[in-house]
């Protein structure tokens, strides 16, 4: 939403048989994280607990003019992704099974999914822009956030492009399954989904490629039909169907 993060509060619920040195080793790596962005752990709680709980609130500031919500996109708004989907969902297969693939794949999948990394400088240079009308995290996969950022904003949205990282497509392939459903479906990828204002996209994109090496990718606009729509090239268009992570749904 282009803010900085500025504090952290963790709430720690630990289960019997939970040791001090996992708990220490869990606070490092918070420690580590928060202190590459400039952010304090100031506190928070530690109870017993029947499971092991744990529940992060991170707070942060931004200037009013530069507060990027979900609920600002316009019709017509270029929908762009700051990186391809997938490689979460396909590092939890690798943690799940042994599958034969390259190892640079491996890597990438295992990285995004034990070390993802905010996109605090993406979403801060991005918020900068007049030109950017709303955004918001992608980390519950796109097929849902994609709808929620064009419900938000009063409109409906039509996706012509699903930007799949390469590990996902390995993965997937491996295991003889559509490393798009990984981009769609798979969640905790954490890349920011911004609309544009479609006069000014290219250059924006031009600009961003610049400064951080790497492009923004533009996956479909929104519109003032309802829905979200899958049209891919040479493909009937078709609705698609929210299927990532629904908090309020029970996965029991």
């Amino acid at each position: 939403m282009g803010a900085r993060p500025v504090l952290a509060t963790v709430a720690l619920g630990v289960a019997a048989g939970t040791s001090e040195e996992w708990i220490l080793e869990c606070y490092r790596g918070m420690h580590a994280l928060a202190s590459e962005y400039g952010t304090k752990i100031a506190g928070g709680d530690i109870v017993r607990a029947p499971a092991l709980l744990l529940s992060i609130t991170v707070v942060g500031e931004v200037s009013r003019s530069r507060l990027r919500r979900r609920d600002g996109g316009r019709a017509g708004d270029v929908l762009a992704l700051t990186g391809p989907l997938g490689a979460s969902r396909a590092g939890l297969e690798l943690m799940r099974r042994s599958l034969d693939i390259e190892a640079s794949a491996r890597e990438s999948a295992l990285r995004a999914f034990n070390t993802p990394a905010p996109r605090v400088a993406e979403g801060r240079w991005l918020a900068a822009s007049s030109h950017v009308h709303a955004m918001m995290d992608c980390s519950d996969g796109l097929s849902t956030d994609a709808g929620r950022l064009a419900v938000a904003s009063g409109l409906g949205a039509t996706i012509v492009a699903i930007p799949t990282h390469d590990a996902a497509k390995a993965v997937a392939e491996a295991l003889g399954e559509d490393g798009r459903t990984y981009a769609l479906d798979g969640g905790e990828d954490f890349e920011l989904i911004v609309a544009v204002a479609p006069r000014a996209f290219a250059h924006l994109a031009r600009r961003f490629a610049l400064h951080f090496g790497r492009p923004l990718i533009s996956i479909g606009k929104l519109d003032k039909a309802s829905g979200l729509r899958l049209h891919e090239t040479a493909q009937p268009e078709r609705e698609l169907v929210p299927a990532g992570w629904d908090h309020l749904r029970y996965y029991g």
